[in-house]
C-alpha cells in the first residue's frame, strides 16, 4: 500500500519531461521527415521566412512568438510575406512551396499543442504542373549511350548507370541509395527506396542487357561487401564514397553534352523521356507506363501523354485551317 502511494505522489513528468530539444519546434518537425531532401528544402525555405519578417536567424524564441500568435495576425504575417516574395518577382511554384512549409510547420505545431491557429485560409497559387515533360527520343538516348568506352572502369560504371535510368525511369537519389545486397542477378530485379516511402521497398525487374552491365561493373571493384554501395565515386577527391545525387546528375550532364544534345538534361529528364518514350510505343497505355514510372497518381501520366500528343497545337491548326489565310 506505501508502495502504490509513493507512485501516486511522483511527479507526473519524472520520465516523460519536454528536453530542452522539445522547445526547438522546427527541429523536432525536421527530424520527423524520413526524406533528407525534404528536410532541407523545408529548413532552408522556413529560415527564409523567419530572416524576412523578423531579420535575425531564426531561434527558439521567435519561432515561438509566432506560433503564439492569434489567427487574425498569423494569417496577416504570411499574406505580408507573401506579397514580399510576389515583390521579389518569385515565380507562383516556389511562393506556394516557401508558404507551404510555413503551414506544415504551424500544423505539426498544432499537434504539440503549442499554437491554436489554423492558416487554412491562406491558398496557394494556382499552378500548372508538369508544363514541360519533354526530354530526348530513344535514338538520341541510345546514341549518347554508344558514347560510353566500356573497357575502362569508369565507362563500365556509367553504361550501367545511364541503362538503369533509362530503363527502371529511376530517380537520382533511388539510384544513389543503392547498395550492392539490392541487386539480385539471379531474379533479375533490383531493389529501391522509392520517392518519400521511409524504408519502404520495392523489386523492380531488370532486363538482360542492364543485369550484365552492372554485372561488368561489380567484377572490376575490389574489397566490396553487400552493404557497399552500387555506384561509387571515381574522381580522385571521393574515390570510393557513394556515387551522390549531384554527382549522378553531372555524369548525366557530361555524356550529352558530348552528344551535342542541345536540351539541358539531367536524370529527370531521362526519366521524362522514358515516359513519353513508353506512351508512344504503347500508343498511350498511361496504366503500363503508371505501373513501370511508380507514378503515385494516373492524372500525372495523363498530362505526359497530352504533351505528347500536342492535342492543343493540332485543335489551333485544325480551326486556322477551316478561316484560311
Amino acid at each position: 500500500m506505501e508502495v502504490l502511494e509513493k507512485s501516486f505522489e511522483a511527479p507526473i513528468e519524472r520520465y516523460f519531461a519536454p528536453t530542452p530539444d522539445e522547445q526547438d519546434v522546427i527541429a523536432l518537425m525536421l527530424a520527423n521527415i524520413r526524406a533528407a531532401s525534404t528536410r532541407r528544402e523545408y529548413q532552408k525555405d522556413l529560415r527564409k521566412f523567419f530572416v524576412a519578417m523578423t531579420g535575425i536567424e531564426p531561434n527558439v524564441d521567435s519561432v515561438l512568438e509566432f506560433l503564439h500568435l492569434n489567427e487574425k495576425r498569423a494569417v496577416a504575417v504570411v499574406l505580408k510575406y507573401r506579397a514580399k516574395l510576389f515583390a521579389a518577382g518569385l515565380k507562383e511554384a516556389t511562393v506556394n512551396r516557401r508558404l507551404s512549409s510555413i503551414k506544415s510547420l504551424v500544423k505539426f505545431a498544432r499537434k504539440l499543442g503549442v499554437c491554436s491557429y489554423s492558416l487554412e485560409v491562406v491558398e496557394l497559387e494556382k499552378v500548372k504542373a508538369y508544363r514541360d515533360t519533354t526530354g530526348v527520343d530513344a535514338q538520341t538516348m541510345g546514341a549518347v549511350v554508344q558514347l560510353i568506352d566500356r573497357s575502362t572502369v569508369q565507362g563500365k560504371r556509367d553504361y550501367a548507370l545511364l541503362r538503369l535510368l533509362w530503363e527502371n525511369l529511376l530517380r537520382r537519389n533511388e539510384v544513389s541509395q543503392l547498395n550492392i545486397k539490392d541487386f539480385d542477378p539471379h531474379e533479375s530485379r533490383l531493389r529501391i527506396l522509392g520517392k518519400g516511402q521511409g524504408t519502404n521497398d520495392e523489386w523492380v525487374k531488370l532486363s538482360a542487357a542492364t543485369i550484365n552491365a552492372i554485372c561488368d561493373w561489380l567484377q572490376v571493384q575490389s574489397n566490396i561487401t553487400v552493404s557497399s554501395p552500387l555506384f561509387i565515386s571515381l574522381d580522385n577527391r571521393s574515390r570510393g564514397h557513394r556515387l551522390t545525387g549531384d554527382g549522378i546528375r553531372k555524369i548525366v550532364v557530361n555524356y550529352f553534352g558530348e552528344a551535342d544534345v542541345k536540351k539541358l538534361m539531367s536524370p529527370h529528364r531521362i526519366r521524362h523521356s522514358s515516359i513519353t518514350t513508353l506512351l508512344e510505343v504503347t500508343q498511350g497505355d498511361v496504366r503500363k507506363t503508371q505501373k513501370a514510372s511508380r507514378h503515385a497518381k494516373l492524372d500525372v501520366l495523363i498530362v505526359y501523354d497530352d504533351n505528347r500528343k500536342k492535342g492543343q497545337s493540332e485543335m489551333t491548326n485544325l480551326l486556322a485551317d477551316l478561316i484560311g489565310d
